[in-house]
């Protein structure tokens, strides 16, 4: 964020200066332009006489002391307009009369083109100043509209938005239904003396609905609905979002009972100081802070007045923002379980024709850690399926292909592998299946194929969860880490090397490995001390960190550490080359059938594990 700042104030800069020299660069343009027009020339009385005699002058002013005049051709230096001294000879006015010069006792005034171009360049520098003024201030009137708010006022109707439109998070309705009441009859919850909570902070992983869940509040109460983002509050000039923070409250007592809902609240309150110590106290977003905690402070909430806020990194939010009668209250909008995505998809298959095939429950078993967004893009992938091979109904197939094509990426046939390297891709994908397979405990397999997706995916192994989990045995996080390894395990068994295929998967068992050393103690040498902790968040504890981990141990301790996560993937490779060479058979078997049909489905891999031979005579 400092980063972008100085970025932004250089440019900023760097704009300004560049600004100032072609201004200057253009008034010096217009003036010698103009003057260019206007040049007089100092000539001697006795030229003077002589381009009277020749009859080049066409008219005179005559003054006491001086004599100005046009000239019917220019003169040498271009100048057709010439100054010159007067001599007084009685003979003057009738050498005028014989050549045909018009001759008058007063010099003509040149104050108005004097002025004329002294004021239109300056008119002009005025005038794109203004222009530019205009533009950064972001359209809203110029400067005398920078500090007004950009709120979107969305009336009842607007939002079109309820409590139907959003499924899969009941208990975040539950907590939002309280505040609805509040709204349509203030008084009523304070007749015991209570009070409403000023604001509501929605915390959640993107897509999960937060924006929405805000509307539908809107729309079950009926009030005026003040969408913001907090990113539109930071400008360029230090105290403008103040200012639009006040403008924002203002308007949003005039309309009471009404909801403010400030979309990434992280934007705008981010912790003071984050950015290091030389950062200072005055910067623009903290002053906008600043502001809103005194906005916050100062109104009461039996006034109907209600503050929304959503964001996705709660961890670097301003403990002052989190404390009591401010946001009083935080709700957690999180992944769906198995029910919710079954609510969810029900939604959004409204409007999509279903061939009798489809079952719902089905599809939600498909998309373990989807959020409501992603259900939302898989429904319209497998829509846009169907459609693209003129089917008259999304079918099941269409949704399996869907999940694959958002989990896996796009299919890429026409990358073409050599001989040698499809065959290793067959193995290794086999290698995965099987040990999924062979596993007790494991997620069933649903599909495996050797076509090249996505960006670097070769081929691919996806395992369809039968319920959600929440908690994991040391057991079952080892099983998933053999099966993980079961791709490389299965190139050494084949082939004898290893190769470039497996970096993902090895990725993903270390940071297993890892978790369990230093955040679960399933260590018997380190033994039950989290010797990692993860920033504040809505994740934590959970196998991805929300923020970034903070060490608590030595040097010593991290070599021990290290060395410890060694012992454990060696230890689980080990026995993942074990078991597939107890299954050798089947894992020549499947990676062969692979080669011939590219893909295997769930009933195929059933059907190959069920002839296999016993283990005994595999292991012979």
């Amino acid at each position: 964020m400092q980063k972008q700042q100085k970025t932004q104030q250089q440019n900023q800069r760097s704009f300004n200066i560049w600004y100032w020299v072609a201004a200057l660069l253009g008034l010096l343009l217009i003036q010698w332009v103009v003057g260019q027009g206007q040049q007089v020339a100092p000539i001697p009385y006795s030229q003077f006489q002589q381009l009277v005699r020749e009859g080049k002058v066409l008219e005179v002013g005559v003054a006491d002391r001086t004599i100005q005049g046009t000239l019917r051709e220019p003169l040498p230096n271009g100048a057709t307009r010439f100054s010159t001294i007067r001599v007084e000879p009685p003979e003057l006015a009738e050498e005028l009369e014989r050549h045909g010069v018009r001759y008058s006792g007063r010099i003509e005034s040149t104050f108005l083109r004097d002025v004329m171009a002294l004021l239109l360049p300056m008119l002009l520098f005025f005038g794109i100043w203004i222009f530019l003024l205009r533009r950064m201030a972001g359209g809203q009137g110029g400067l005398m509209q920078i500090g007004k708010s950009k709120a979107r006022v969305y009336v009842e109707t607007d939002t079109g938005v309820t409590f139907d439109d959003v499924a899969g998070v009941d208990e975040a309705k539950d907590e939002l239904r309280e505040i609805v009441d509040f709204l349509k009859d203030p008084e009523r919850y304070g007749r015991l003396g209570g009070r409403m909570p000023k604001g509501v902070l929605l915390v959640g992983p993107p897509g999960t609905g937060k924006t929405l869940i805000a509307k539908a509040v809107a729309g079950e109460a009926k009030v005026p609905f003040f969408s913001i983002s907090g990113a539109e509050f930071v400008e360029m000039f230090v105290g403008v979002g103040a200012a639009r923070v006040r403008d924002l409250f203002e308007q949003a007592r005039q309309k009471a009972p009404a909801i403010i809902f400030i979309d990434e609240l992280d934007a705008l309150g981010r912790a003071r100081g984050i950015a290091g110590p030389m950062a200072g106290g005055h910067s623009e977003a903290e002053q906008t802070l600043n502001q809103l905690l005194v906005e916050m402070d100062g109104f009461d909430s039996r006034t109907g007045l209600v503050i929304l806020a959503a964001t996705n990194r709660p961890e670097i939010l301003d403990p002052a923002l989190l404390r009591a009668g401010r946001f009083d209250r935080q709700v957690l909008v999180d992944r769906p379980d198995k029910k919710g995505r079954v609510e969810i998809l029900r939604v959004h298959l409204r409007k999509v024709k279903l061939a009798p095939d489809v079952e719902v429950e089905k599809v939600a078993a498909l998309t373990p850690g989807f959020t409501g967004a992603d259900l939302a893009n898989l429904v319209n992938e497998a829509a846009l399926l169907a459609t693209r091979r003129g089917a008259e109904a999304v079918t099941m197939a269409d949704f399996s292909n869907a999940v694959e094509r958002i989990v896996a990426g796009l299919e890429k046939r026409n990358r073409l592998l050599n001989p040698r390297e499809r065959e290793v891709v067959a193995y290794h994908e086999m290698g995965h299946a099987l040990v999924a397979l062979s596993l007790p405990g494991t997620d069933p397999v649903h599909k495996v194929s050797i076509i090249p997706r996505g960006i670097g995916a070769l081929g691919y192994t996806i395992q369809r969860p039968t319920e959600d989990r929440f908690l994991m045995t040391r057991e079952e996080l080892e099983h998933k880490m053999m099966v993980l390894l079961g791709g490389r395990a299965a190139e050494l068994i084949a082939f004898g090397h290893l190769s470039t295929g497996a970096s993902d998967d090895l990725r993903r068992v270390t940071d297993i490995a890892r978790s369990m050393v230093t955040r679960y103690g399933m260590s018997e040498r380190l033994g039950s001390v989290a010797y990692e902790r993860d920033g504040r968040g809505f994740l934590a504890g959970q196998d991805i960190p929300l923020g970034p981990r903070e060490r608590d141990y030595g040097e010593a301790t991290g070599d021990a550490i290290d060395e410890e996560v060694r012992r454990i993937v060696d230890g689980v490779l080990e026995r993942t080359v074990a078991l597939l060479r107890e299954r050798r058979a089947v894992l020549e078997e499947g990676a062969r059938r692979l080669l011939e049909k590219e893909t295997l489905d769930e009933a195929e891999l059933a059907a190959l594990v069920g002839r296999a031979p016993p283990r005994r005579q595999a292991a012979e």
